[in-house]
């Protein structure tokens, strides 16, 4: 007992207690919010219970990774790439739709549970950890030949999950690979060049890729008079919803909760506000906003390339979902099926984030001597 006490308090000394402490503050927020609409018959006991088991799993796993070397992590490519790329070529012949009426078939049915995976959330963390490898054996990443070689690697699951017909997920992609590329040292002139490509590419995306339903999402974000009881009705009662909570909300465990479409996974944001209200929602935001100034610290205090790499791309992955998913909700973005880390409900998200997570905590906890168990 002695020993398991002595263990507990190396490791609370050696992690960042306050990512730590907000993660889990996010997670326990997530169930009570999910109680709240169990009471009101807008999710039921599974999901609430889905929730919490796979935010325990997380955790779980989180402070395994923590504990493991994440340069040994890194060189397992040969492992974890083709497992994830190969999930990813499944849901090609065999992914279902997560509800009617998206035209997306990203995810796959786990045998006997019952229970959907999205292999994509999988893919970002196999691509955070090899292409941090990657960045760090080349140091000459303004080069050109190298700089399109790491663009071809940033395109390939880009490209995989558009297929998939989920190009939200693949929006965080582009996120993570452009960020990362950013912090290992990529020149502005590269990044003045990729802004003029993606302006001039954007008149052909509008004509020859979006489909009619897209670019209505689009124009339905930034003109609330077009549709508002069709395309628009998400984000129409989204905004019904966060402003029904005022200053301080109704309250979580309410009589009754204005409905949204997916209000317990994309849009549990407006059920924040609702329940929560402004002050809520702040409170909320406060605790991302921390959560990613604890992931750059620890990308400051690296002690090598390939540590900085990978915190700065888990802080990419999941800063860009926080701006996305809010950004949805409160109707500054169009809806893209983007869900708010560990607080939106799902499975593979809350999980995979913690993975991801977890190997920021083992870059913070690589600056300790000891930190790490022993392979």
């Amino acid at each position: 007992m002695r020993r398991l006490f002595r263990y507990i308090s190396f490791y609370v000394g050696s992690t960042d207690r306050l990512l730590w402490i907000s993660c889990l503050g996010v997670s326990a927020l997530s169930v009570v919010l999910l109680l709240g609409l169990r009471h009101s018959g807008l999710v039921t006991s599974r999901q609430v219970a889905v929730q919490g088991l796979a935010s325990m799993l997380g955790v779980t796993a989180a402070l395994i990774l923590s504990r493991i070397d994440y340069r040994w992590l890194a060189s397992l490519y040969r492992l974890y790439v083709p497992v994830a790329l190969f999930l990813i070529i499944l849901t090609y012949f065999f992914g279902i739709q997560r509800m009617e009426g998206v035209d997306d078939r990203a995810w796959l049915m786990l045998p006997f549970i019952k229970l959907t995976f999205q292999p994509a959330e999988l893919l970002k963390i196999a691509f955070i950890l090899f292409f941090a490898r990657e960045l760090e054996r080349t140091p000459a990443i303004n080069a050109p030949l190298n700089l399109m070689r790491l663009c071809l690697i940033g395109a390939l699951p880009t490209v995989m999950v558009m297929l998939q017909g989920d190009d939200g997920t693949a929006l965080i992609f582009v996120f993570i690979f452009a960020a990362m590329l950013f912090g290992a040292g990529l020149h502005i002139k590269y990044m003045a060049a990729a802004v003029v490509v993606v302006a001039l590419a954007a008149p052909v995306a509008w004509n020859y890729y979006f489909n009619y339903e897209q670019k209505m999402r689009i124009l339905c974000a930034y003109d609330h008079t077009i549709d508002p009881l069709g395309i628009g009705w998400q984000q129409y009662t989204s905004r019904l919803s966060i402003g029904s909570g005022q200053v301080w909300g109704v309250g979580v465990f309410a009589d009754s909760h204005y409905y949204v479409p997916e209000i317990h996974n994309d849009f549990i944001f407006a059920f924040v506000g609702q329940a929560l209200g402004f002050a809520g929602a702040v409170g909320v935001l406060a605790l991302f906003v921390i959560i990613c100034a604890r992931l750059l610290i620890s990308a400051r205090r690296a002690k090598d390339a390939l540590g900085r790499s990978i915190c700065v791309g888990v802080f990419a992955m999941i800063a860009a979902q926080v701006c996305i998913n809010i950004g949805m909700n409160l109707s500054l973005l169009p809806v893209v099926g983007i869900t708010l880390p560990l607080l939106s409900a799902g499975g593979t998200s809350v999980s995979v984030t913690y993975l991801a997570i977890g190997l920021a905590l083992s870059v913070y906890m690589g600056t300790r001597e000891g930190a790490f168990l022993e392979r």
